[in-house]
């Protein structure tokens, strides 16, 4: 039996992939699934209520969380893209069924429940693990020693060993298994949270040392924030953005700070608390258009979260292949159908991309480079599938040097690799 020194672990956004390392390779660990077993396991929790659970609540994770969800939506409370908040000092907890529970609480119920799906793979408290962590963490301000406390709790006892090496770096270790020449090597990983960028050195095989980390560079911008201008230009006017309430003798407008918090998955769920309920109602009285606030409200009480994530989800995948895709959603007392074409979505996300580019700058800046120096552009994650992101690399570098493969599971095998390097400290971040 192969025994198994390292485990990579990608924690990502939307999706989570673990990986082992022993004498024989990398291998993807698989968890089983409501229909087939898989090593992509969706970021996500589900929980309800239920007396014959301890503490009275039960809980589900990756697409678990999604079958439970859907048999009683409105029962239910289903997180997801939860690590977007991990550097985020003003989330200080989500209230599910008016208990508190800290990052890291979530997190490792996350964990736990993941590698009860995974036939003991996880279990092996004695190896050392790699984690995979965004050159730039999510949010407006991200505090990066608020996020390494978090995750240092939420993977407490996990391994033997905790290190954290930059997610593109995982990419590229994976990458340099599959090449045989020399190159410069820019990786490009694009998650649901981040976007990150790493140049490195990839000497032949028998070299002293395979790879040599040159420059890192990464902005708080993927997926999610794509998912985002479609809920801002398709949905979001239809629930009282852009609209006033009144306040004694004046009239205001709506604070912008309810829409964001709508359209971010990670925010969203946990608006359905009573607080913050009774807040929207108490704005829904005041608004010149009530209904549009009722519509909000609708969403939020009947846990509609997941089916608008996987509407504009869909929306999404559809642009990737055509030039043009229909939008429907209905629920809520929300129906929505529109047309929408990939000129219209690109124009959308265009500020988000000139983000994404100044990023790669970076990068090659750091490392005292240039486009024409480098070599090899390894895109990854399921954000790099984007038409508009594939087409700005090969624009600037060349279709030619474009290299693709493994968009969701390449980092786990690289973190796994790293793990086994006796040099690890010149890997980890």
């Amino acid at each position: 039996m192969t025994v198994h020194s390292a485990l990579g672990f990608d924690f990502g956004t939307t999706n989570s992939v673990a990986a082992l390392a022993g004498d024989t390779g990398s291998e993807l660990v698989q968890l089983d699934g409501p229909e087939r077993a898989d090593p992509v396991f969706r970021s996500a929790l589900c929980f309800w209520q239920d007396e014959d659970e301890r503490g009275g609540m039960g809980a589900a994770a990756g697409p678990w969380a999604i079958a439970e969800y859907l048999e009683f939506p409105e029962g239910s409370r289903f997180l997801q893209s939860f690590k977007s908040v991990a550097a985020s000092a003003s989330f200080e907890h989500a209230i599910v069924f008016e208990r508190r529970f800290r990052f890291e609480e979530i997190g490792r119920r996350f964990l736990d429940l993941m590698a009860a799906r995974a036939k003991g793979a996880l279990d092996g408290g004695a190896r050392r693990v790699v984690v995979g962590r965004p050159v730039e963490y999510a949010g407006s301000r991200p505090d990066e020693a608020l996020a390494r406390q978090r995750y240092d709790m939420m993977f407490a006892g996990f391994g033997a060993e905790i290190h954290y090496v930059y997610e593109p770096l995982g990419a590229a270790f994976s990458y340099a298994s599959r090449i045989e020449d020399p190159a410069t090597v820019l990786v490009a990983d694009f998650g649901g949270g981040t976007s990150d960028f790493s140049v490195v050195r990839i000497e032949a095989p028998g070299a002293a040392r395979r790879c040599t980390p040159l420059a890192h560079a990464g902005v708080g911008i993927a997926g999610d924030r794509f998912d985002q201008r479609i809920v801002e230009h398709l949905v979001l006017p239809l629930l009282g953005k852009g609209g006033s309430y009144r306040s004694f003798d004046k009239i205001l407008d709506i604070p912008a700070g309810w829409f964001t918090d709508f359209s971010d998955w990670s925010r969203l769920a946990l608006m359905r608390n009573r607080k913050t309920l009774a807040e929207l109602e108490k704005l829904k009285r005041a608004a010149l258009d009530p209904d549009a606030i009722g519509r909000m409200i609708a969403v939020i009480e009947g846990e509609l979260g997941y089916q608008l994530y996987h509407a504009v989800g869909a929306l999404k995948r559809a642009l990737s292949a055509e030039e043009a895709a229909h939008f429907h959603f209905a629920g809520g007392d929300l129906a929505i159908e529109a047309d929408v074409t990939r000129a219209e979505f690109e124009a959308w996300i265009a500020p988000d991309m000139a983000r994404i580019e100044a990023a790669v700058d970076r990068a090659l800046t750091q490392a005292g480079t240039s486009p024409a120096a480098i070599d090899r552009v390894f895109l990854t994650g399921g954000t790099s599938l984007t038409p508009r992101v594939r087409r700005m690399f090969a624009e600037r570098f060349g279709m030619e040097k474009l290299a693709t493969g493994g968009e969701l599971t390449s980092i786990a095998h690289g973190l796994a690799l790293i793990g086994q390097q006796e040099d690890i400290a010149a890997w980890t971040a």
